[in-house]
């Protein structure tokens, strides 16, 4: 048998061999793919929030639930002032006219009195719902003239005994509850976070149109400042 018969004969199973490399070869190249996706999701959604994120601790812990038990509703320390505007959380003198000296046993109190009010110090309380500094957000429009519950925003905050640490981004310096604890953007309840996403499906549910109170027109200006 000549040397060009002998090549002819072995050119079928040399292709077949190349076909299954092939295969072999294609088949990593896409299991790499799916390991790489799934790597990159871990990171992502699982280990990037543990870089992103910082926590720091409130001044002493505080209990919402005792004092709404006490006053019987939250406008006591949190309220509109005559104008409408929200004066947001309550300033060493509101406070004050309770605690002017250390009514219980608990050690946050005692913290309260002793740091703060004998010393006439505010409480730099970090707010976990605080907006970009690029953000307007008018309170009156929502509680007042739409008539929503504080609960729809902040959840049943009024209902817990102590504070959850306080998170935010390292970049940013925003709060991690304006983003939302699900970096993938998922959520369960209207509460889990406060971006400009959810204001928009919240008005477009509702059928309202972001406007000005004062001018009642539609514009930039009525949520960015």
């Amino acid at each position: 048998m000549s040397t060009q018969d002998e090549h002819t004969q072995k050119a079928p199973a040399d292709d077949a061999g190349d076909v299954a490399e092939g295969k072999e070869s294609g088949g990593f190249i896409i299991l790499s793919f799916f390991i790489g996706l799934v790597a990159m999701l871990v990171v992502g959604w699982v280990l990037l929030p543990y870089a992103l994120y910082a926590k720091k601790s409130q001044p002493f812990d505080f209990n919402h639930a005792l004092h709404v038990e006490e006053t019987g509703d939250c406008e006591s320390c949190h309220f509109f002032r005559e104008d409408g505007t929200y004066a947001g959380v309550p300033t060493l003198e509101q406070c004050v006219d309770c605690h002017e000296d250390v009514l219980g046993e608990s050690e946050d109190e005692a913290i309260f009195v002793e740091q703060y009010v004998q010393q006439g110090r505010e409480v730099p309380w970090l707010i976990y719902s605080r907006q970009p500094d690029c953000v307007f957000f008018s309170h009156a429009a929502h509680v007042i003239k739409a008539q929503m519950d504080c609960i729809e925003c902040h959840g049943h905050i009024g209902e817990s005994t102590s504070l959850k640490p306080y998170e935010y981004n390292r970049l940013t310096g925003v709060s991690r509850d304006i983003w939302g604890k699900n970096i993938a953007g998922f959520k369960k309840h209207s509460w889990d976070r406060m971006k400009m996403d959810d204001c928009a499906d919240c008005h477009a549910e509702k059928g309202v149109a972001p406007s000005s109170v004062q001018t009642g027109k539609d514009a930039c200006f009525v949520c960015h400042k």
